[in-house]
C-alpha cells in the first residue's frame, strides 16, 4: 500500500488582496516585514518600496518573488505589501514620480534605498516635489517604518 501524506492547515493569511489594490492599475507599494532591518542612519521594516502599470496582479507577483528574497533570512517570517495611493495628474505619470520620491526619502532618512530596491543609491531630486508635499513623503514612510505584529 502506498504511503499517506498528511495535511496541515495555517491560520495566517498567506495573501490579502483589497478593494483599493484593484481599484487601479498603476500602483505604488511598499513591503513591510516583521523585523527591523538595519540601515546606515537607522532602522525600519521597510524593505521594499515599488510601483507597477499592471495592477495588483503584479503586486501578487512581487510578494511572491521578494517573499522568496527576504523570508530566508533569520527572523524574517511575514511580508506584507501596502498600496499607497495617490491622485492622478493628467499628462504626468504619478506612480513613477510617488515611487522615486518615496525611495529618495527612505534613503535622505535611513542612508540607503530599502534593501530590496536595486536602484535607487545615485537618485536625486528631480521635480516630484513640484507634485506632492514633501511632508506626506516622511509621513508615508514612518508610518509603515515599524514591524509588523501578529
Amino acid at each position: 500500500m502506498a504511503r499517506r501524506s498528511t495535511i496541515s492547515k495555517s491560520d495566517r493569511v498567506s495573501i490579502s488582496i483589497t478593494r483599493s489594490a484593484t481599484r487601479k492599475r498603476k500602483l505604488v507599494y511598499i513591503a513591510q516585514a516583521n523585523k527591523l532591518h538595519h540601515y546606515r542612519h537607522g532602522r525600519s521594516a521597510i524593505v521594499y518600496i515599488g510601483t507597477t502599470e499592471k495592477g495588483a496582479s503584479r503586486i501578487a507577483k512581487s510578494a511572491a518573488n521578494k517573499a522568496h528574497e527576504f523570508l530566508t533570512e533569520h527572523g524574517l517570517k511575514t511580508l506584507r505589501l501596502f498600496v499607497v495611493t495617490y491622485t492622478p495628474i493628467q499628462g504626468v505619470k504619478t506612480w513613477r514620480k510617488l515611487e522615486r520620491a518615496l525611495i529618495l526619502t527612505f534613503r535622505c532618512l535611513y542612508g540607503d534605498p530599502p534593501v530590496g530596491n536595486t536602484q535607487g543609491t545615485k537618485f536625486r531630486w528631480d521635480d516630484e516635489k513640484d507634485y506632492f508635499k514633501v511632508s506626506s513623503f516622511e509621513k508615508t514612510i514612518e508610518f509603515y517604518r515599524d514591524p509588523i505584529t501578529d
